[in-house]
C-alpha cells in the first residue's frame, strides 16, 4: 500500500512537472510576439520614431545574448528550480510595468522581460534532460510546440484583445502577465525539491568541460545562432520582401502565418525523429536545404508559388530550432553540461539574431532590392549546413574531446 502511494505520488510530481515545463515554454515567445502588432499603436500614442519602435524588438534579444552565460551560473549557486521560479517573477513585474504609458516604462519593462525569458530559454533544456533523460525528444517536442502555439497567439489576439472596451494596447499587453502568474503558481511545487544550490566542493574540476575550447560546443552555437539569425530577420522583412513579388501588406501578413503555423508541427515531430537516431546529420543537412530552396524560391521572384516558400521556410525554421534543444542535450553528459551549452550557444545565437535584421536592411540600402539580404540568408544557409553537419554526428562533447586527444597521441 505505501509502495503505491509512492508511486502515485511520483507520477503526479511527473505531471507537475510536465505542466510546469509546459507552462514555462508557454511564456518563453508571447511577451515578445504581442508586440509586433500593437506596434502601431504603441507608436501613435507615445509619438516616437520606427527606429526607436524597433528597439522595442531588437532589445529583447540583446538581453538574451548578454544574460544567456550568466543564467548556469545563477543556477549553481541558488538551484535551476529557484531561478525558474524568480525568472517568472521579474516576467511578471516585466509585463506590468510594459503596460503602463511612457516610453520609459516600456523599455524598462521590455528590458526585464528579455532578461527574464532568456532564463528560462537557457534552462529549460538541462531540466529536461535532467528530469526526463528517457524522452528527451517527446519533451522536447511538447515543449517547444506550446512556445510556438502561443507565440502565435501572442500575434493573433493582441489586436483583438486592444480593441475590448478600454484595455488598448496596453491591456493587451498585460493581460499576458495572467499566464506568467499561472506558470509561476504551478511551478512552486518544483522548489520543494531543491533548497539550495550544490556546494562547489560537491563539483570535481575534472567533471567540467570547457566548452568554448570544444569545436563540437561552436558547430552546436553556430548551427543555433544561425538559425536564430535567419528566423528574426524573415519575421523582421518577409513582408516587404513579398511586397516587391507582388503582395499587399495583408497577403504577405497572411504568408507569414503561414509560415509560423508550418514551424508548430515540425518542433514536436523533429526533436521525437531525432532522439532515435544516433546521427542527426541528415537532419541537419534537410534543415538547411529547406532553408536553401525557400530563399532561391524567393529569389525567382515566381508570386504564385509564394506560399510553398513560406511553408518551406517554415518547416526549415521549426526543424531548425527543435534540433539545437536536441543539441543542447543529445551532445552533453549531464544536465548541467546542458545548461552550460545552451547559455554559450543562445548567448552568440541572439547577438547574431539581433544583427540579422539590422544587417539585412543595410544590404537592401546598399542593394537597392533584396537580391542582396536574400543572398546574405542563403551564405548564412550553407554555414547551417556545415555547423549542422558536425553538430549532428553521434557522440557528447566530453566523448568527442577523448578522441580528439586519443587520435593526437596515436598521430605522435
Amino acid at each position: 500500500m505505501k509502495k503505491q502511494i509512492e508511486i502515485n505520488n511520483t507520477e503526479k510530481a511527473g505531471w507537475l512537472l510536465l505542466i510546469g515545463i509546459v507552462l514555462i515554454g508557454a511564456n518563453l515567445r508571447v511577451p515578445i510576439t504581442s508586440v509586433g502588432t500593437l506596434m502601431s499603436f504603441i507608436r501613435e500614442d507615445l509619438d516616437i520614431s520606427n527606429a526607436v519602435a524597433g528597439l522595442v524588438t531588437t532589445l529583447p534579444l540583446i538581453a538574451f545574448a548578454v544574460l544567456s552565460p550568466f543564467a548556469p551560473k545563477i543556477a549553481n549557486r541558488i538551484g535551476m528550480q529557484w531561478t525558474i521560479a524568480l525568472s517568472m517573477v521579474v516576467l511578471i513585474i516585466g509585463i506590468a510595468i510594459r503596460s503602463v504609458t511612457g516610453i520609459g516604462f516600456l523599455f524598462i519593462g521590455t528590458l526585464l522581460i528579455g532578461l527574464a525569458i532568456s532564463i528560462g530559454n537557457v534552462l529549460i533544456p538541462g531540466i529536461i534532460k535532467m528530469n526526463f533523460p528517457y524522452r528527451i525528444g517527446v519533451m522536447t517536442g511538447i515543449y517547444a510546440v506550446f512556445m510556438n502555439i502561443f507565440g502565435a497567439l501572442g500575434s493573433g489576439l493582441s489586436v483583438p484583445i486592444s480593441g475590448i472596451g478600454n484595455m488598448g494596447w496596453q491591456g493587451a499587453l498585460g493581460i499576458w502577465g495572467l499566464l506568467a502568474i499561472v506558470a509561476f503558481v504551478v511551478w512552486l511545487p518544483q522548489l520543494r525539491k531543491q533548497q539550495r544550490a550544490p556546494s562547489k566542493a560537491t563539483i570535481k574540476p575534472k567533471q567540467k568541460t570547457k566548452l568554448w575550447r570544444s569545436p563540437l560546443a561552436w558547430s552546436v552555437t553556430l548551427f543555433m545562432g544561425g538559425q536564430s539569425l535567419v528566423f528574426y530577420t524573415l519575421i523582421a522583412w518577409m513582408p516587404d520582401i513579398l511586397s516587391t513579388i507582388g503582395y499587399d501588406a495583408r497577403s504577405a501578413g497572411w504568408m507569414v502565418f503561414l509560415m509560423q503555423t508550418a514551424i508548430i508541427p515540425t518542433t514536436f515531430v523533429v526533436p521525437v525523429i531525432a532522439e532515435k537516431l544516433k546521427s542527426q546529420v541528415g537532419l541537419a543537412v534537410g534543415t538547411a536545404l529547406l532553408f536553401t530552396t525557400g530563399f532561391l524560391g524567393l529569389l525567382s521572384g515566381s508570386m504564385l508559388l509564394v506560399p510553398l516558400w513560406a511553408i518551406l521556410l517554415g518547416v526549415a525554421g521549426g526543424s531548425g530550432f527543435s534540433l539545437s534543444m536536441v543539441f543542447f542535450t543529445l551532445r552533453t553528459k549531464d544536465g548541467r553540461e546542458a545548461v552550460e551549452l545552451s547559455g554559450m550557444a543562445q548567448s552568440f545565437g541572439y547577438m547574431l539574431a539581433a544583427i540579422g535584421p539590422v544587417f539585412a536592411g543595410v544590404l537592401y540600402d546598399i542593394g537597392g532590392g533584396w537580391t542582396l539580404p536574400l543572398l546574405f540568408l542563403l551564405f548564412v544557409s550553407l554555414i547551417i549546413l556545415l555547423a549542422g553537419i558536425v553538430s549532428g554526428k553521434e557522440g557528447t562533447i566530453s566523448e568527442r574531446a577523448k578522441k580528439s586527444k586519443k587520435e593526437l597521441a596515436d598521430s605522435i
